[in-house]
């Protein structure tokens, strides 16, 4: 199995390409549209890229896989599959509480299904599956969001926004029914119970103190050196250290604009009658505490 990373600077996303250098068969986790907020315009530079790889590595594709409904970037799922028809969308089977939380905040109209047949596949919790001769096993690991899972295969995890690089933590777990109980349990029940040696391939890297590009620890790593949750942190130390720091984060840019689409399956909304499609921007006064 090898694995090729690919970064996007404006959102810090990695996606990979995980294939088998022999049989060719291979999948996508987390492509990312290019969108830019101020214009409201998209690009498709890093579905190119995805693309190419592809391509010029005579790779097929069997899946593009999402680790959750993301909340900071719009999914490249959809243009990719526009490229390869014949490789599923897939995600993890609870994307429906997060389709229905959803649905009712942007109003959204009857015609919208919150029962994930958006998506290609919904993949069963606990079980694995198979692209030709990959297999992965999905892991169930709310916290982030209800709906996030990681992807185990030989030697390797992909960890999506649950677990990062030791020197940044974890994922926050301020969004609508994220829970740091359930990222603390996640993580140390689903992810630090692997052996030491399994490959961790983290689904950001924020670059933190200026350092270079990294996407890749280990389950040792982590629970040695993770400065957010180690093998040894008390789950009240991480829940009181979660808790107090997303309320001082910021809400993501691109939120709004991410989950209506994410939750479509990177599906942008139909044209409308002037061939113009819209995202819903709700509006609300903000609470003065």
């Amino acid at each position: 199995m090898t694995v090729k990373e690919f970064f996007d600077p404006d959102t810090f996303t990695l996606s990979y390409i995980v294939f088998d250098s022999s049989t060719k068969d291979s999948v996508v986790i987390d492509p990312v549209l290019n969108y830019d907020p101020k214009s409201s315009t998209y690009s498709l530079d890093s579905v190119g890229q995805l693309t190419d790889f592809i391509h010029e590595n005579k790779l097929t594709l069997h899946y593009i896989l999402e680790t959750h409904a993301h909340a900071d970037h719009l999914s490249g799922s959809q243009f990719l599959k526009q490229n390869f028809p014949k490789a599923k969308v897939a995600i993890g089977e609870n994307i429906t509480k997060v389709q229905d939380l959803f649905k009712n905040y942007f109003n959204l109209s009857e015609e919208f299904k919150a029962d994930g047949s958006q998506f290609d596949e919904l993949l069963v919790l606990g079980k694995v599956f198979y692209a030709g001769s990959l297999w992965f096993k999905t892991l169930p690991t709310p916290g982030h969001t209800p709906a996030c899972c990681c992807f185990l295969t030989e030697g390797a995890v992909f960890s999506g926004d649950t677990l990062f690089m030791p020197d940044y933590g974890t994922g926050r777990c301020d969004f609508p029914s994220g829970s740091a109980e359930d990222l603390y349990e996640s993580i140390t029940k689903q992810l630090y119970t692997l052996p030491d040696n399994t490959i961790v391939y983290v689904g950001h890297d924020y670059l933190p103190n200026g350092r270079g590009l990294k996407c890749a620890s280990t389950i040792g790593d982590e629970k040695r050196d993770n400065i957010r949750l180690k093998a040894t942190t008390k789950k009240e130390e991480f829940i009181r250290y979660r808790e107090t720091r997303d309320a001082e984060l910021e809400t993501p840019k691109l939120l709004l604009q991410s989950i209506q689409t994410n939750i479509r399956a990177g599906n942008i909304p139909s044209p409308e009658s002037n061939q113009i499609s819209y995202l819903k921007i709700p509006i609300q006064l903000k609470p003065s505490f």
